[in-house]
């Protein structure tokens, strides 16, 4: 009688389908944000790995510049600060461009990808204080494959990223004196020429150590940039061999002519 009662007793707690429900709920819940954890790090992750087999690349004081060993790399001699004003514009020997005279105004460098294109003048100085400029053709690089170079910026010091309509490839790299040009996001001399030259300490850009900071107000503003200019410059831009506009150089220097000294805002 008394074990017909336990049993009676057992049968009536039933299944505890609310505790059951609850544990599944919190099981699938961490699951997902698990998976959505992974999807989400998953270019952070990649891009490591990238920057890993590229580590070869770094320069060395027995191999200052390994770009040399990056098929496809070109090269070039630029002589360095010669600045331009805001309104003038240079007849650039290579497009993009990677030396030559520039705005006495450094556009930011600090790992910013800029949704639209900026003034070229702007850019190449930002090249001159060593940082790594990634343009891209807006009508060939879209979705995934501009994903793949926005996380080789994005927040990278001495780096930055632009589209560059009308580019003949897709995607173009430019330190100071060099370039290359690439088809594929996914191309690891992308990495390769990052690790080869961005912020290289052994000569390879005009300004060691200069600093990519935004400037103050009335400078350079990395959310309203100064447009890019598709036209092709006038007859009044600066040549190559230009030696730099003496207002420019006043606004910079206070002296007629002379160059910044080491470490000043415009070099």
């Amino acid at each position: 009688m008394k074990a017909a009662r336990k049993s009676s007793v057992v049968s009536k707690k039933g299944t505890p389908w609310g505790t059951i429900i609850a544990v599944i709920a919190v099981v699938a819940l961490a699951a997902s944000v698990f998976t959505v954890y992974l999807v989400q790090s998953a270019p952070k992750r990649e891009q490591k790995s990238r920057e890993e087999a590229a580590a070869a690349f770094a320069p060395s004081a027995s191999n200052p510049d390994p770009s040399k060993g990056i098929a496809g790399v070109i090269t070039a001699q630029y002589a360095a600060g010669a600045h331009v004003l805001a309104t003038e514009r240079v007849a650039y020997d290579k497009t993009p461009p990677f030396g030559g005279p520039h705005d006495g105004v450094w556009a930011a460098c600090t790992g910013v990808v800029y949704p639209t294109a900026v003034r070229t003048e702007n850019m190449v100085h930002g090249l001159e204080h060593g940082a790594v400029w990634i343009a891209y053709n807006p009508d060939k690089i879209t979705g995934p494959a501009l994903d793949e170079l926005k996380v080789r910026v994005n927040g990278k010091p001495y780096s930055m990223m632009s589209p560059y309509p009308g580019l003949d490839q897709p995607i173009s790299l430019q330190s100071w004196g060099h370039q290359l040009k690439l088809t594929d996001a996914n191309d690891p001399r992308i990495d390769q020429f990052i690790a080869a030259l961005r912020s290289n300490p052994n000569g390879v850009y005009p300004e060691i150590g200069a600093s990519c900071d935004a400037q103050g107000p009335g400078q350079f503003d990395p959310d309203n940039p100064p447009p890019f200019d598709p036209s092709k410059p006038g007859k009044d831009a600066k040549p190559m061999d230009y030696k730099g506009t003496q207002t420019a150089q006043q606004d910079q220097t206070g002296g007629a002519g002379q160059q910044p000294p080491a470490g000043l805002p415009g070099q």
